[in-house]
């Protein structure tokens, strides 16, 4: 009975330990061995006189197990070993041997719990570091907190060093299932928990083991009661310093209550004791209140080691803020500190992120944003998955961290912003603020459920954003401008300076500077599309705005660079491709009026007066190659020699040809406004009255001038000129000059009327005069004759003169241009 009590103290004391189990087993087993019938000590007993009984095997005695106790198994084994008796021993003896072959126990060969260096101590209890040994931090309101004073006694002589709690637990259970009953149960099942089914535990420990931490923190809590006589400063500081916080905020408050005491009790005038008390009562606060720091902030590097010291932490500030009206100038938030501790750990993490400079790598600032965001995304995936188990609901964990990271990154990439410089790192950290944080980091999968009602935006300056986006788009003008200049500067160096002939695309003369232009200005756009439309719209603006100043100081570099090239072909053929080039700009720029219309139009307007120039160049250098072959036309050497011409014709031709490699719309504006050019000079020359046909040469002339202009415009119309009107004004007027009476001239009047509605009396008279004829009765009925279809013809088209610009000479007979009833009043009367 003295080893049975032994053994039921033992359990009382610490069942849960193996040394429990095995002692609990030793006294079902020996209470089942009394109450049989084949027991010693039962009047029934045949133990002493079976004859049957085998002898003891001696491999049945553990090493462990003292002499009476075996000499007693092997009485019972020996009197009838098919006994429940002899049963229970074979069944001690088969969890003996179980146990001692259990790779923890301590009887094994293999064992590494004493003797392998890679198995870790166990953890020493805060109890083995603290002086105060029987204080249980905060016990849980659904459980009965344990008797402090409550001490396990020594290892009794029968413990069979079990080293497996599985093992024992099974065996556990093989007992309960021959011997079990509640009421042998009563003396080891004293606490709540060792009342749970061991199968269920075995369950629970097994899913701890797969998924480490996953138990939420009971927001409730009971505080125990605190010690009658606290620890001394020294002691107190030592502990916190040991992180054994528990015992420490214990003898804290103990503290604290008994300088309260000692204050209500001394009313207002204090002694320097308490002045002393409240002094070490700051010092030690402010030593509990940076452990905590620590612990908060270190804990996410090392949540293993601080999931339990979290949950005193959590306590501390739970049991702080509840006593916060009663602590009086001691009160400080504990909440504050413990978010405050969150964001140093976070700007600590944040700090630790990789960051080279630009001299070490183009790439440093995308790099070290990359980096970062992988960081923020390793480090609450640890607080998901196991910090937040360490608090109560209350706390908000996750919250917590991600407010903290919002607020220490916004500070972070307003640091970032004034180390950026070039469009590439502007541009990154833009999309990173306003893109990837949001869909990468916060909007990574693993945060989707606990993202619901957080927000994803970074704490920034008011303002910021725009800033970062107003440098963007100044710095993209900058590039801009400063690749335009390349481009033109390329231009000088690859063509004009060695005078290559520009390269033909699709029939046309065409530089690629328009390509790169494009590329330039697609790329800024493309690059900011993803991050967001009001950003693209801005820096499709800021190009188009840029690009509208290119033409003219492109156009001054190249005729800086190119005057002297003026006579020469290449001069033309470098005006025709810088019209084809920036006309073909403009259309790329035109699929951006929607989002920029006047940016846009006012591009247009300055690439239409850019060709306007360069077109009116080329028209200049052609009036300038055809002026002496026009001005020698309808003279005395015209009709008689073609040199002159010829000359013109090539011209003409030279013409055409340049109007192949212009494109149509603007080789349509030259070949027209040159063919008005040609044609008001070749048919002006006869309003000169320089030459006039006679000795019936005016037949000749009006033949010659007839297949000239056939030829001349010819070319025109092969030119696709817009001015199909003018084809058959040569005609009407080589009517005029070829007929050969002179009283059938009124009768082809009408055409040129009808075609030339500014054909007027003086270019008449300039025409009769070419023809020969310069005065009588029938110079005078023409005239007349002009001047009723002109009261009949319609009032002359602005877009169709072309005898009202000509220069006309009057003829110096001036009898020859009076009326007919003048010259009556000069003749003198029969």
């Amino acid at each position: 009975m003295d080893s049975v009590d032994e053994d039921r103290v033992s359990v009382r004391s610490n069942s849960k330990t193996p040394l429990g189990v095995v002692k609990s087993l030793r006294t079902s087993i020996r209470k089942a061995a009394a109450k049989s019938p084949l027991s010693p000590n039962s009047k029934g007993s045949k133990v002493n006189g079976d004859p049957t009984c085998p002898p003891p095997s001696p491999k049945s005695c553990p090493s462990g197990e003292s002499m009476d106790s075996v000499d007693e198994d092997r009485v019972s084994v020996r009197s009838n070993s098919k006994t429940p008796l002899g049963m229970v021993k074979t069944l001690r003896t088969s969890i003996r041997k179980a146990a001692a072959k259990s790779p923890l126990s301590p009887l094994n060969k293999g064992s590494k719990v004493n003797g392998d260096p890679t198995c870790p101590p166990p953890s020493p209890s805060p109890s083995a570091v603290s002086p105060l040994k029987n204080v249980t931090f905060f016990q849980k309101n659904d459980l009965d907190s344990p008797s402090p004073k409550t001490k396990g006694l020594s290892r009794s002589s029968t413990d069979p060093n079990l080293g497996s709690n599985s093992l024992l637990q099974r065996g556990a259970q093989i007992r309960r299932s021959l011997f079990g009953t509640k009421k042998e149960r009563k003396d080891v099942t004293e606490t709540k928990e060792e009342t749970k089914d061991e199968t269920k535990v075995d369950e629970e420990e097994e899913r701890e083991d797969e998924e480490p931490g996953n138990e939420e923190v009971d927001e409730m809590y009971t505080l125990p009661e605190l010690p009658h006589t606290p620890l001394s400063v020294m002691q107190i500081n030592k502990l916190i310093e040991n992180e054994v916080l528990e015992e420490a905020y214990m003898n804290l408050l103990a503290l604290r209550v008994e300088f309260q005491t000692e204050v209500s009790q001394s009313g207002a005038c204090g002694s320097v004791n308490l002045s002393k008390k409240e002094k070490d009562l700051n010092l030690l606060y402010t030593e509990l209140k940076a452990k905590v720091c620590t612990i908060v902030r270190d804990s996410n590097s090392l949540p293993a080691r601080n999931k339990k010291l979290l949950e005193f932490v959590a306590r501390i500030i739970q049991e702080e803020e509840r006593r916060a009206s009663d602590l009086g100038d001691f009160h400080e938030s504990w909440v504050d500190i413990w978010k405050s501790a969150i964001q140093d750990g976070v700007r600590t993490k944040v700090a630790q992120v990789q960051l080279t400079t630009q001299d070490q790598n183009q790439s440093w600032l995308a790099v070290h944003l990359g980096i970062l965001g992988k960081t923020v995304v390793s480090d609450l995936e640890v607080v998901r998955r196991e910090l937040r188990w360490s608090y109560p609901r209350s706390f908000k964990v996750f919250s917590e961290y991600v407010k903290s990271y919002n607020r220490v990154l916004g500070q972070h990439v307003m640091r970032l912003e004034t180390q950026t410089t070039e469009v590439k790192d502007i541009l990154a950290l833009l999309s990173w603020i306003l893109n990837r944080y949001k869909s990468e980091v916060l909007g990574h999968v693993s945060f989707q459920v606990d993202m619901t009602d957080l927000s994803t935006d970074l704490d920034l300056e008011p303002g910021f954003i725009s800033r970062l986006k107003d440098k963007y788009c100044t710095k993209v003008q900058e590039q801009l401008r400063v690749s335009l200049s390349n481009i033109t500067d390329l231009e000088q160096k690859e063509f004009w300076s060695v005078q290559k002939e520009p390269e033909t695309e699709e029939g046309a003369l065409i530089s690629d500077m328009h390509m790169d232009i494009w590329t330039l200005v697609k790329g800024f756009v493309t690059r900011t599309r993803d991050i967001e439309p009001e950003l693209e719209q801005r820096v499709t603006c800021c190009c188009l705005m840029e690009i509208k100043h290119f033409p003219k100081r492109f156009e001054l570099e190249f005729r800086r660079h190119c005057d002297v090239l003026k006579p020469q072909p290449i001069w033309t053929q470098y005006l025709i491709t810088y019209i084809n080039s920036f006309s073909t700009l403009l259309e790329h720029m035109e699929g951006y009026r929607l989002s920029c219309p006047s940016e846009v139009e006012a591009l247009a307007k300055e690439v239409k007066w850019f060709n306007i120039r360069l077109l009116q160049e080329l028209q200049d250098q052609f009036k300038d190659n055809v002026k002496i072959p026009l001005r020698r036309m309808m003279s005395r050497k015209w009709l008689t020699n073609d040199e002159d011409f010829k000359e013109l014709y090539q011209r003409t031709e030279e013409l055409s040809q340049h109007c192949s490699v212009l494109q149509e719309l603007h080789s349509q504006e030259l070949a027209s406004a040159l063919h008005l050019h040609v044609s008001r000079e070749y048919l002006g020359q006869m309003m000169k009255s320089n030459y006039s046909c006679k000795n019936r040469k005016h037949e000749k002339a009006a033949n010659k001038i007839r297949a000239q202009w056939n030829q001349l415009q010819e070319l025109f119309r092969n030119m696709e000129s817009r001015h199909e009107w003018l084809y058959p004004v040569g005609g009407a007027v080589c009517d005029i000059i070829g007929q050969k009476h002179a009283s059938e001239i009124k009768n082809h009047l009408s055409p040129v009327v009808q075609h030339c509605p500014d054909f007027g009396r003086k270019h008449l008279v300039a025409v009769l005069y070419f023809r020969g004829l310069v005065r009588g009765r029938d110079h005078r009925q023409i005239l007349q004759n002009l001047c009723e279809l002109k009261k009949k013809a319609p009032a002359p088209n602005k877009e169709r003169l072309l005898f009202s610009e000509m220069q006309v000479t009057m003829n110096q007979d001036c009898l020859s241009n009076l009326p007919y009833s003048c010259l009556s009043l000069c003749i003198p009367q029969n």
